[in-house]
């Protein structure tokens, strides 16, 4: 797993081989990256990373000048993880908390976040209330951005703030605006 582009672009993050969460890709990450910044200017944004895993994702967007990104991550191996590897990569604006995705959602009511991001667990139950989760606790800024990543079989097309849908390789990513 490597930061794609940035401050800290090519730098190598070695996760504990015991760790369970399934990073992005370095390929899909690059993939959305491209897609997302002809979207949004990727700095001076805020950041939620919900289901954080390694915090990949996290580490991508302080590298590429986000001026806050909440790590939202359950697993508390995961989340020492994340939490010390921003602080040795000296990224000050990046704040970790140990807590179900969905409670945190609830927690952030009324925050504004430039871009939303979620890599739930594949098997997880209610994956599908994730966009519901972001849009009933009214946590995306105009012109905000949700992107969740979710296994071929999960289809959001029908869900009202749906925008796009991009396949990289194995990954799925549903957009939402």
């Amino acid at each position: 797993m490597r930061i794609i582009s940035g401050t800290h672009k090519g730098k190598q993050i070695f996760p504990d081989k015991s760790f369970s969460a399934r990073p992005t890709t370095d390929f899909a990450k690059e993939n959305l990256f491209n897609v997302l910044k002809n979207y949004i200017d990727l700095e001076e944004i805020r950041v939620l990373d919900l289901f954080s895993g390694t915090g990949s994702i996290s580490y991508e967007f302080a590298s590429r000048g986000a001026s806050a990104i909440i790590s939202i991550e359950q697993n508390y191996k995961h989340y020492a993880f994340i939490k010390r590897t921003a602080q040795e990569l000296g990224f000050s604006k990046m704040k970790v908390f140990k807590n179900d995705a969905f409670q945190a959602c609830k927690k952030l009511q009324g925050q504004k976040f430039d871009i939303i991001f979620a890599d739930p667990p594949y098997q997880l139950e209610n994956l599908p209330a994730i966009p519901s989760a972001i849009f009933d606790n009214d946590l995306l800024a105009d012109e905000g951005i949700v992107v969740i990543e979710h296994p071929a079989h999960i289809d959001f097309t029908r869900h009202p703030r749906f925008s796009e849908h991009r396949r990289y390789g194995s990954v799925n990513f549903s957009i939402f605006r």
